[in-house]
């Protein structure tokens, strides 16, 4: 059990990560013009990784009941 509650707490973390993220993409997005691409790509590819993250924890979660 102490694993499934260490996984959970894992992707709490990662989903906490996203939210910021998130929030960071918006705002860099709402720059419009002045928006650093290089930037957005950035943030773009670690959202893309934490959700990828996020996805396998909860296939992990599910396996291990």
């Amino acid at each position: 059990m102490g694993e499934r509650f260490q996984l959970m707490a894992r992707k709490q973390d990662v989903r906490s990560r996203i939210e910021r993220l998130r929030r960071q993409l918006e705002h860099e997005r709402s720059l419009g013009e002045r928006a650093n691409r290089r930037r957005l790509r950035t943030l773009e590819n670690q959202l893309e990784r934490l959700m990828a993250e996020e996805y396998n924890l909860r296939v992990a979660i599910d396996q291990s009941r």
